[in-house]
């Protein structure tokens, strides 16, 4: 289903090199096989992110609004499109949710793929 969506990962990604360590990154978050197939299946394109200078940056981001690592593998499980968002736009979402009393859980984070108009 994945690669129909996005055929392109195929030729792009290698196993070793690419898919293996993300994987192995959102085991360590604390996700089972489970949220892991999830996630990709949800944001395939996650598979396609540079891990050390994208993601991990981000879910840095995440943990400093007080997210612990069960919470970020919650957050990223159900709504991966957010390792998506660019740095400041993640920044920016979570500290204006966190100024105005929604970011109390790992449910609002919801508001935060809303599209700049909406948001």
């Amino acid at each position: 289903k994945t690669i129909a969506k996005f055929p392109q990962l195929m030729g792009s990604l290698s196993l070793e090199g690419t898919l293996k360590p993300r994987v192995q990154w959102l085991k360590e978050l604390g996700m089972d096989d489970s949220q892991v197939a999830k996630t990709i299946t949800k944001h395939p394109q996650l598979m396609s992110y540079r891990l050390e200078e994208n993601v991990k940056p981000k879910a840095e981001t995440l943990r400093q609004y007080a997210f612990t690592d069960k919470q970020l593998a919650i957050v990223i499980s159900s709504l991966p499109a957010l390792l998506g968002l660019s740095s400041k736009r993640l920044a920016h979402r979570l500290s204006v949710l966190q100024a105005s009393g929604v970011l109390k859980n790992h449910s609002s984070c919801g508001f935060m793929i809303l599209t700049d108009t909406k948001f």
